[in-house]
C-alpha cells in the first residue's frame, strides 16, 4: 500500500498531499472562506497551509510563517507542487509577528499590524505526546511543561492579529491538560473579547472575539 501511495504521489504530485486526520480536522474547524486573509502561525511543513488554500478555492490570501528555514522551504515546495497561488510564506518567529505600535511600514510580510487577519490557525509547538502510541516516554517533566509559556506568547500575538469577529483555532498534537484545556481556559480569562465557539460532535471548538 505504501509503495502504491508513493507511486501515485509521484505521478500526480500536483493534486495530492497526504495528511493525518487531526490535521484535516483543524483546517475544517478554521472554516476559511474564499477571499479571506488567513494566518497559519506555526505552519511547517505546510500541510494545513495548503489545505486551507484549497478550501478557499485558491482565492484570498494565506500567510504561512515558521521560524525554521527547512520547514519554510517545505511549505513553499508543497504549495508549488499543488499549484497554489494564494499562499505567501515567510521564515519568521511567530512570537514576534505583531508589529510594534508606530513602526509598521506596510511591508508584505511580518511583522503585521493588529487586526490583520480574518482567521488565524495556531497549531502550536507542543510536547507531541498525542502523535503516536508510546509504551514509554524518556522526556523529563521539565521538558514536557516547557511548552506552555511559548504557547501563551503565541496566543497573545494571535489574538492581537485577529480582526474583530474573526476566528482563532488553537490546536496541538499532544494530550496534556496544561497544553490544551488549561490554555483555552487561560485565554478566555485573559482576553475578555474571546468566546468559545461550539462545533459539531466531530470537531473541537474554536475561539471567536466578541469585540
Amino acid at each position: 500500500m505504501e509503495i502504491l501511495i508513493r507511486k501515485v504521489c509521484a505521478a500526480e504530485r500536483s493534486f495530492l498531499n497526504i495528511q493525518n486526520l487531526p490535521s484535516v480536522v483543524a483546517s475544517h474547524v478554521l472554516d476559511p472562506k474564499p477571499g479571506e486573509r488567513i494566518l497559519d502561525m506555526c505552519a511547517g511543513p505546510g500541510g494545513k497551509t495548503t489545505h486551507i488554500a484549497a478550501l478557499m478555492n485558491d482565492t484570498g490570501e494565506v500567510i504561512a510563517i515558521d521560524k525554521i528555514a527547512n520547514k519554510v522551504k517545505k511549505i513553499k515546495q508543497n504549495a508549488e507542487n499543488l499549484q497554489l497561488r494564494c499562499t505567501k510564506v515567510f521564515c519568521y518567529d511567530g512570537t514576534k509577528a505583531l508589529a510594534k505600535e508606530g513602526i509598521w511600514h506596510e511591508q508584505e510580510g511580518p511583522p503585521f499590524p493588529p487586526d490583520s487577519f480574518d482567521r488565524v490557525l495556531l497549531d502550536a509547538p507542543c510536547s507531541g505526546l498525542g502523535q503516536r502510541p508510546n509504551m514509554a516516554c524518556d522526556w523529563s517533566l521539565k521538558e514536557i511543561t516547557s511548552y506552555q509559556p511559548l504557547q501563551r506568547m503565541l496566543f497573545k500575538v494571535a489574538v492581537n492579529l485577529l480582526k474583530p469577529g474573526g476566528v482563532l483555532v488553537y490546536s496541538t498534537c499532544t494530550i496534556t491538560l496544561a497544553e490544551n484545556e488549561e490554555q483555552v481556559a487561560w485565554a478566555l480569562s485573559t482576553f475578555p473579547c474571546l468566546q468559545l465557539h461550539q462545533q459539531s460532535s466531530t470537531h473541537q471548538g474554536n475561539l471567536q472575539p466578541r469585540c
